[in-house]
């Protein structure tokens, strides 16, 4: 599937996503992946997925957030890496990045985690960041 063919509910969702506005993220593509066709709906969940795990980060819920990520990596896996318009191996390896750094630091570490993510001024030279989904490049 290529940008042009994705819902236009899709993009306002991966903007949503980007602005880390991840509760509205998660409505917005809810409508559009229970819209969706069977062969699309794996993909749309995976990134909703995502965001809701992102969410639960950001509430310091370190157990939501993991399963969640996990899930959402999962269902992502399967599609080539450039499906949708969406550079999605870069999503994937970002998620994982961070799933993995949350399994390490335990759910004890939840709350500094996310004090870093998300403070008005994150570190940019943090090795650990929020995912951000890229557009491929216009072929």
């Amino acid at each position: 599937m290529t940008d042009d063919e994705m819902p236009a509910g899709f993009w306002v969702g991966i903007e949503q996503f980007n602005r880390q506005e991840f509760y509205e993220c998660h409505d917005t593509l809810e409508a559009v992946w229970m819209d969706a066709v069977s062969a699309e709906k794996n993909f749309f969940q995976g990134i909703l997925q995502i965001a809701v795990a992102l969410y639960h980060l950001r509430n310091e819920n370190w157990r939501g957030a993991v399963i969640l990520m996990g899930e959402g990596i999962n269902r992502l896996h399967p599609y080539p890496a450039d499906y949708g318009g969406i550079e999605v191996e870069g999503l994937i390896e970002q998620t994982t990045v961070l799933l993995q750094h949350l399994q390490a630091a335990g759910a004890t570490q939840v709350s500094a985690i996310a004090q870093q993510l998300y403070a008005p001024t994150p570190a940019v030279d943090s090795p650990l960041q929020l995912p951000i989904i890229h557009r491929c490049p216009a072929t």
